[in-house]
C-alpha cells in the first residue's frame, strides 16, 4: 500500500515542476508553456484520482478485516 501513497506523491511533485516550468517559460515559449499546463493539471487530476482510490480501498479493505 506504501507504493500507493509514493506514486501518489510523484503525481503531486510532477505538477508542481510543471508548473514552475509554465513559469519560467511563460515569456519567451507561450506554446510550450500551455503543453506544461496540460501536463500540471493532468498529474494533479491523476493524484487526485489516485488519492479517492487508495482510500477507498483502504475503507474497503478494514471493513472485512
Amino acid at each position: 500500500m506504501k507504493s500507493f501513497r509514493i506514486s501518489e506523491i510523484l503525481y503531486f511533485v510532477v505538477a508542481i515542476l510543471s508548473s514552475f516550468e509554465t513559469i519560467s517559460l511563460w515569456n519567451s515559449n507561450t506554446p510550450k508553456a500551455y503543453l506544461f499546463i496540460g501536463f500540471a493539471c493532468l498529474s494533479t487530476f491523476m493524484g487526485l484520482f489516485r488519492r479517492y482510490y487508495r482510500k477507498k480501498f483502504n475503507q474497503r479493505s478494514n471493513k472485512f478485516k
